[in-house]
């Protein structure tokens, strides 16, 4: 939630400082982004030593998963620095149009945690077997390497970001900037973690297996949200640099055309988990109890994946538009308001399958106020620009 959250607001600031032609702004951003990841990387640090115990010990009374998640939450937490530094690099690529570099610093940094995987998890090749804390140890290398990527693609190819030492001394005016847009982004997670809590509390009072689901879905719906999340990277930027251009009909297009090519992903995977759930769900080797379960929650919940495009495009516009907080007040409006309270109230009758309601509900709310929103901040920027326009 950190680096992501002001990985949002680095990206943006820079975009339409780099819009303004202004590449001395862009750097001043770039070094306060990299004075803020020593910031995060120090807070991780302190909850890794004295906060993991505690926080795992809230999940579970189960003494060997508290023992797995404890030696894997303090090894990442506390070794965080590189997690901060690599998001903070593919923002900087992000911002200056670089995304296939982008692109390939998160694919070596994620194949090098996977090949290592085996390794430390197992034991291979003459290395000790240590289980959750080598798949840690395998994250934070993989991190590492991206960092390194990261460093190297940007130092080669990025010529209008400038890493310059006199700039890492924090611009306080700066971070607030920063913070303003991509405080929303941190809060948005932090709902989203605590709206997979709740869930999983809720479901656990009809059977593990439900839960068992609830995670699968997950994992298997983020072959279709990550594309759209990996749109949003590449939308952000653009809006703000055209923002800062004072391009209108840019932006207007830019958006329509965003909402058009993650409607494609997500009407696709709305078809592909309406016509064969029960094949996504045998990647888990699933019970017949699980498959029982798991095909009709599939199939329902599948359901909201096309408003979900709109929803998430017009959540990153607002947020490149300087109306981040719209963007968290529809995220509170959707898991708070409706999602979480449906799925209690649909629990109450005894039926899991009918709990899965609770998506197609929630993003009914989140298109209305998603639509009310995006319409607000058009206006605004809008009228904005014109007012600009009149003065010059």
């Amino acid at each position: 939630g950190l680096a992501t959250g002001t990985g949002v607001g680095v990206s943006t600031l820079i975009s339409r400082a780099l819009g303004r032609e202004d590449p001395k702004q862009a750097s001043k951003v770039a070094g306060s982004a990299l004075f803020l990841c020593l910031c995060c990387w120090a807070l991780m640090f302190v909850f890794g030593l004295f906060g993991a115990d505690w926080f795992i010990n809230t999940q579970t009374d189960d003494p060997v998963i508290r023992e797995y998640a404890k030696s894997y939450l303090k090894i990442v937490s506390i070794v965080s620095l590189f997690v901060y530094f690599e998001i903070c690099f593919e923002r900087f690529l992000q911002s200056s149009g670089l995304t296939k570099y982008s692109m390939w610093t998160q694919i070596i940094g994620a194949v090098t945690n996977i090949v290592l995987d085996p390794f430390f998890i197992f034991g291979w090749c003459g290395l000790p077997a240590m289980g959750t804390a080598g798949a840690a140890i395998a994250t934070v290398i993989g991190q590492a390497v991206g960092t390194v990527v990261g460093l190297i693609f940007h130092l080669k190819h990025n010529h209008e970001i400038k890493l310059n030492l006199k700039y890492i001394a924090p611009d306080w005016k700066i971070i607030g900037n920063i913070y303003r847009i991509g405080f929303p982004s941190i809060l948005m997670m932090c709902i989203g973690s605590v709206t997979n809590y709740t869930m999983n509390r809720i479901l656990i009072g009809f059977t593990s297996t439900a839960v068992a689901v609830y995670g699968a879905y997950f994992k298997i719906q983020s072959f279709f949200f990550m594309p759209v999340f990996g749109l949003n990277n590449g939308l952000i930027p653009i809006l703000g640099y055209n923002y800062g251009a004072a391009k209108r009909d840019r932006i207007h297009r830019t958006i329509k055309y965003g909402v058009m090519f993650a409607a494609v992903f997500m009407v696709a995977g709305c078809v592909i988990f309406e016509l064969i759930p029960d094949i996504l769900l045998m990647i888990f080797s699933p019970s017949e109890e699980m498959l029982a379960i798991g095909v009709p929650a599939m199939r329902r919940i599948a359901l909201h994946f096309p408003i979900a495009s709109f929803c998430i495009i017009a959540g990153s516009a607002c947020q490149a538009l300087d109306k981040s907080v719209l963007s968290l007040i529809t995220s509170c409006m959707r898991q708070l308001v409706a999602l979480l309270p449906a799925a209690y109230l649909l629990s109450l009758t005894g039926n899991v399958d009918n709990v899965w309601w609770c998506f197609l509900i929630a993003s009914f709310m989140s298109l209305i106020c998603s639509t009310f929103f995006l319409r607000k901040t058009l206006r605004d920027v809008d009228k904005k620009l014109s007012k600009n326009q009149a003065l010059t």
